[in-house]
């Protein structure tokens, strides 16, 4: 499969935990990268700053689906099953 032409939506919905060029403090889920461009490409792509798991992402129908809006979903919906849990102090495990 071919990345979608105005899509980003991998750049959107998933996080980066490590620090990489431009966002130094990672980037939260469900926050455009600084580096998708207004026509929804990676600026960075090809270049050596790019993040690993930006390099390692290949796009396919399992996760991109039929439209922008499909991708969106289900990564999103990937990003929120793949979180850590996390328990509030003082509460019982």
């Amino acid at each position: 499969m071919q990345c979608r032409t105005d899509c980003g939506a991998c750049c959107i919905a998933i996080s980066i935990h490590r620090p990489f060029f431009g966002m130094p403090a990672g980037k939260p889920a469900g926050v455009r990268c600084v580096h998708l461009s207004e026509s929804m490409r990676c600026g960075v792509f090809g270049d050596p700053r790019r993040p690993p798991v930006c390099d390692a992402f290949m796009p396919e129908r399992e996760y991109c689906g039929d439209s922008r809006e499909q991708a969106l979903a289900r990564l999103s919906q990937l990003e929120r099953e793949s979180a850590p849990d996390t328990v509030s102090a003082g509460s019982a495990v």
